[in-house]
């Protein structure tokens, strides 16, 4: 190890920054976000400095670098396109005992500013000895996406507690005990959720248990409580899960996924996680459903963390409604992470608009399956400038065609199917209402595929025909070659 890692406080305590440009605003604000008093020397500054310093929040001398200027310095920073005058700045620090970092330059450097991930008070630094300051901060970007964003929060409710759990739980392996399962519990989720309110009310709830009972009972009170976690895993393509959807798959002990959910997305669970899948078949819907509510209740009463994993969102045909309501008449945690629901997802890896200026001014979303079907406002979906998208539509293609010929849609009007959105073997099948139906059995098309309905749609037919003649002139090209 090259460098001792180590993390300085210096509140209220006066640093110097050397140089007025864009890298020496970057430094001076890092410094103020760790409340520093900050000196910069500098003949000129960048514009957002001079607002630092219009504000009273720097103190500026403008002229050129002095050693006197280090007086009663505790931390410096050589941020200047000249390297005698870093050079400088450095020799100066070191004559005087202070550490000085040179920016980019880590042979002239008394020590070395990391690549920061800030959830404040949780702060990750990251070095690479001055080797690859690029390669630090890719890392950081790795880091940051694994690190939820409202770590701190958890940080100082578990600073906050500190000395009543001490005072509720005097032995210490229980109190150890105590806090890995919070932090890996419930009240870590309702906080890394943004209900500060309810973790700090379950927090007390647990204490006063903990206080209240003997040390056998007591083990008994601080059993985990299982928790739910209603999460979209998006159309297919894992890359568009949401970063609290990976954080919490990583941490779920069961995962219960359905048939759309793409193997792709449950590559990303935690290897040692159960497994259960849940998906319907046909004519099974309600059956299924109710054994998922039982699953769900069953997992979760066992003080387990449950990830109720849907394709698309769990909010839009995907019943996430349903096992919502059973779960908060249990009483048991639920969090609702949104997916990117497969509408959205397939329009874009299509190229399709699903509203746009002349052609579609609204988007409605509807399923043709399940007893809401008869239901439908026909007349309204077949209206024109709108787009509609049909869920599972397929096996009713026929049937919608009929439907919305029937209240006035047009056999021209232009219809998409897009078959297994975002994944690599991903179609897409372009028409009209008057031919969609023949051109999807001859396509072969099978679920999960979206139905597209409306002018936005043509640009399907336009994309399929320019691909088709890059493709020919390739050919021709290579023929002649």
């Amino acid at each position: 190890m090259d460098y001792l890692p180590v993390f300085l406080n210096l509140r209220d305590r006066l640093t110097l920054v050397v140089g007025g440009g864009a890298v020496a605003t970057r430094k001076v604000e890092l410094l103020l976000k760790a409340h520093a008093r900050v000196r910069v020397i500098a003949p000129a500054l960048h514009a957002e400095l001079a607002l630092y310093r219009d504000a009273g929040r720097i103190e500026h001398r403008a002229m050129l670098f002095e050693p006197a200027h280090f007086d009663g310095v505790a931390f410096a920073i050589a941020a200047t396109d000249r390297e005698e005058v870093n050079r400088a700045v450095a020799a100066a620090g070191e004559a005087r005992g202070v550490f000085v970092n040179v920016v980019d330059d880590g042979s002239a450097s008394s020590c070395l500013m990391p690549a920061i991930v800030d959830r404040s008070p949780v702060i990750v630094a990251i070095g690479s000895s001055g080797q690859s300051p690029t390669l630090a901060r890719r890392v950081r970007a790795q880091i940051e996406a694994l690190l939820p964003e409202r770590l701190g929060e958890l940080a100082r409710l578990a600073g906050r507690a500190r000395e009543r759990v001490a005072r509720a739980l005097p032995d210490l392996n229980r109190r150890r005990v105590f806090w890995e399962r919070l932090f890996s519990g419930s009240i870590a989720t309702q906080v890394l959720a943004g209900s500060l309110e309810q973790a700090e009310a379950q927090l007390e709830s647990q204490l006063a248990a903990a206080g209240l009972e003997d040390a056998a009972q007591g083990a008994r009170a601080q059993q985990p409580c299982g928790e739910i976690y209603l999460i979209g895993a998006g159309p297919g393509d894992p890359d568009l899960l949401t970063l609290r959807a990976l954080q919490l798959l990583q941490q779920a002990d069961v995962v219960l996924y359905d048939r759309l959910v793409s193997e792709a997305v449950l590559s990303r669970v935690r290897r040692d996680a159960q497994r259960v899948f849940v998906g319907k078949r046909p004519g099974e819907h309600r059956a299924t459903q109710e054994r998922i509510h039982a699953l769900l209740l069953q997992y979760a009463r066992r003080g387990l963390r449950v990830a109720r994993l849907k394709g698309g969102d769990p909010f839009i045909f995907g019943r996430g409604g349903e096992e919502l309501d059973v779960l908060v008449a249990a009483g048991i945690p639920v969090v609702v992470v949104p997916g990117i629901t497969a509408a959205l997802g397939a329009a874009a890896a299509a190229a399709l608009p699903l509203t746009h200026r002349g052609e579609a001014q609204s988007v409605t979303l509807v399923t043709a399956m399940g007893e809401g079907a008869e239901a439908l406002d026909w007349r309204s979906l077949a209206a024109p400038a709108q787009t509609i998208v049909f869920y599972m539509g397929i096996a009713q293609l026929p049937r919608i065609v009929e439907r919305l010929h029937a209240q006035g849609a047009p056999l021209e009007r232009p219809v998409a199917i897009i078959e297994r959105a975002t994944l690599p073997e991903q179609r897409v099948v372009a028409g009209t209402l008057g031919d969609i139906a023949a051109r999807a059995r001859e396509a072969g098309v099978s679920a999960p595929a979206l139905l597209i309905v409306g002018d936005v749609a043509a640009r399907a037919s336009r994309a399929a025909q320019a691909g088709a003649s890059a493709g020919a002139a390739a050919l021709e090209r290579r023929g002649r070659a």
